[in-house]
């Protein structure tokens, strides 16, 4: 029997309604042998972490273009963390300013990917995270 496959939910909180990156990002995560639950567009966070728990993902990924990042990311975060779930890989990726990296990570986010990230480093960084769980 072989490994298991990892498990990803990537999703799109929110008004944002660009989604090219995330799916660039989920032809990625699939080529590199992962398996990839896309929500589509316009979710709300309690959509977002009802997907997450029905799916058993070891890792939740917001893509964000909107500018909304912070509050959608703390929001998340808290909702994960009332039900017991923050032992899942919190990843975020988009129009990310900077400055906001810190903020996140402070929010519990284990890593920001913004706008140019490469995609290798992305699959790098999931596989290696998930297998020290």
């Amino acid at each position: 029997m072989g490994e298991k496959k990892i498990r990803v939910v990537i999703a799109k909180p929110g008004l944002d309604g660009h989604d090219t990156g995330a799916k660039v990002v989920i032809h990625a995560l699939k080529d590199a042998g992962m398996e990839v639950i896309y929500t589509g567009l316009h979710r709300t966070i309690e959509e977002i972490v009802n997907t997450a728990v029905e799916e058993d993902v070891d890792v939740i990924g917001l893509s964000i273009y909107s500018g909304a990042h912070l509050p959608l990311s703390k929001k998340l975060m808290e909702q994960l963390e009332e039900i017991g779930l923050t032992d899942r890989l919190v990843l975020v990726g988009g129009n990310i300013p900077q400055k906001d990296i810190k903020t996140l990570k402070e929010f519990g986010v284990c890593e920001v990917f913004p706008t140019g990230a490469k995609l290798d480093e992305i699959v790098n960084f999931i596989k290696k995270s998930v297998k020290e769980k």
